[in-house]
């Protein structure tokens, strides 16, 4: 009895053996990290909101909430404007001090201002840092 095979059948031997005879190995989960999945809801304006503020401090939204939650430090970035003034402002105070080490010698109440104004724009980049 011979089995006539057409052109387009496919034909798998009978005597093909398993590579893996216990079936596929289980995988270890060795990443431990966030898993679980937490859902609440909240107006359009809620999420516009706290996508907007998410985007500003540069945390995704899910790190934004996770820190508002628990109550941990959230840092707004500084955007491109802000970066230029601080850096301006850093230009001034070391350009108040230069003035100020100028007058030193012929002026020493012009160079008490000038000193007492650098130290303020220096309180002002402290509040910058903070």
């Amino acid at each position: 009895m011979g089995i006539i095979l057409g052109r387009n059948s496919r034909c798998v031997s009978v005597a093909t053996f398993s590579f893996a005879p216990e079936g596929r190995k289980e995988k270890k989960r060795v990443f431990k990290g966030k898993s679980d999945l937490v859902k609440f809801r909240c107006s359009i304006y809620e999420k516009k909101l706290l996508n907007i503020k998410a985007a500003a401090s540069g945390l995704s939204l899910s790190e934004y909430i996770r820190r508002a939650v628990f109550e941990k430090e959230i840092t707004e970035r500084f955007s491109e404007e802000h970066i230029e003034l601080y850096k301006m402002m850093i230009k001034y105070h070391n350009n108040f001090k230069a003035i100020g080490n100028m007058y030193r010698k012929r002026n020493p109440k012009l160079t008490e201002s000038v000193y007492a104004l650098a130290n303020e724009i220096k309180a002002h980049l402290k509040k910058f840092q903070s």
